[in-house]
This record gives structure tokens, C-alpha cells and sequence, in this order.
């Protein structure tokens, strides 16, 4: 039996958060959230992840994120980093290793996870 791949949520909103997680954890992965970056860090030096994953939903929220990345991955060169957003704020940005649509449809949702993680999708 495989080790579930670990994923690190970073999510300020409280509604959307949980589902988002109950829906990873459905699909085989082990998920770990927080609202707060500095949490976000206190995570990341007790234990490794396999993605981090950064909601952005608007585009006040793009320095924090990018800030997060850059800490990441100075810390990690090889932590995968993705932001979760819609097209116009992913435009905005270049930090991330790459960028999960969050239109909410779980199974796109999953599939850009899986995508991503595996380089496979359902």
C-alpha cells in the first residue's frame, strides 16, 4: 500500500476551506489546513508536504501569497507550490509552480490536484 500524498491548504475562508479539504481527503489524499500564512510556516518546518496549495481569492491576497511562495521555496527549492484562483488573478502572479482553477467543481478540482501531484487526472 502507497503512503497518501500529503497536501498543505491555505485558505482564509472559512465556508470554502473544510469543503475543499473533505473533497481531497474523499479522493486519497492526507490534508492538513490553515486560514494563516504564519501558521502556514509553523507547518512547514515540523513537517514535509508533498503540494502546498495558496488560495487566492481576490487580488489583495496575491502579496501575502507570493511572500508565502518565496519563503517556501527559499527554504525548499523543491517544494511543489500551487496557487488556487480564478484566470484574472492568475495572470497577476508568477510565483507558484503552478495554478488550480477554483471555479468549484470538485471532480476539475481533483483532477488539476491529481494532475499536478501525478501527472494524471480522472
Amino acid at each position: 500500500m502507497t503512503k497518501p500524498q500529503t497536501i498543505l491548504h491555505v485558505c482564509n475562508r472559512e465556508m470554502l476551506r473544510p469543503l475543499r479539504d473533505e473533497v481531497l481527503r474523499v479522493n486519497g489524499y492526507q490534508v492538513e489546513s490553515t486560514t494563516e500564512a504564519e501558521a502556514a510556516r509553523k507547518r512547514l518546518a515540523q513537517k514535509d508536504f508533498d503540494l502546498i496549495m495558496i488560495d487566492l481569492e481576490s487580488e489583495q491576497r496575491i502579496p501575502e501569497a507570493e511572500a508565502l511562495c518565496a519563503d517556501v521555496k527559499t527554504a525548499n527549492p523543491k517544494q511543489l507550490v500551487a496557487f488556487v484562483c480564478n484566470y484574472r488573478v492568475a495572470l497577476q502572479t508568477d510565483c507558484p509552480d503552478d495554478i488550480i482553477r477554483s471555479e468549484f467543481n470538485p471532480q476539475a478540482f481533483v483532477n488539476g490536484v491529481r494532475l499536478l501531484l501525478d501527472g494524471t487526472s480522472a
